[in-house]
């Protein structure tokens, strides 16, 4: 009988152990991969994770806040991916200031050939760590050779688990936490 409870205490720490052990496996493998300057971070655009080099850019219009609320700066910014041909899509990203350095973001897309103008935190102060893109874009019809003339803006904020955007509502009644 003490065999046989031995037996069964051996096979449940082997399955104890190898739970944590997978589970510290996991872990790491969905963690990014850290940079020490933010913009040398990976980010998510278009399906692929890329860093800055022949199709994608640093563009600037940078704000640095605490974008997922563990008291760290951040830095949200507009980058540029140009796949080829003749468009160049813009996009909100961010790095955000981990323990282990920066980690990059997906890529929010505000449009193709577009002129950005700034990131700044939301106005509403019903809204936490909540960014706003403003932009122009060309008016609905126009050629994409028009300059873009028609104001826009777009209220984003970062899930930190996922360094995902999403969209929030500028004027909602509800809360935005």
């Amino acid at each position: 009988m003490n065999k046989w409870i031995i037996g069964v205490l051996v096979i449940l720490a082997i399955l104890v152990g190898g739970f944590f052990a997978l589970n510290s496996y996991i872990y790491e493998e969905k963690q990014a991969p850290a940079a020490a300057e933010y913009q040398d971070a990976e980010f998510f655009i278009e399906g692929a994770y890329v860093r800055f080099g022949e199709e994608t850019h640093y563009f600037g219009n940078e704000l640095k806040t605490d974008l997922d609320g563990d008291g760290r700066e951040d830095v949200a910014f507009i980058a540029t991916h140009e796949p080829g041909g003749s468009g160049t899509f813009y996009y909100v990203v961010a790095a955000l200031n981990t323990e282990r350095g920066y980690v990059g973001s997906d890529g929010y897309l505000l449009g193709d050939r577009i002129a950005s103008q700034n990131i700044t935190l939301s106005p509403n102060p019903r809204h936490k760590n909540v960014i706003v893109a403003n932009y122009a874009e060309r008016a609905a019809g126009e050629p994409m050779t028009a300059q873009p003339s028609v104001g826009k803006s777009v209220y984003l904020k970062i899930d930190p688990s996922s360094r995902m955007w999403g969209i929030v509502e500028p004027d909602f009644e509800g809360e935005s936490r």
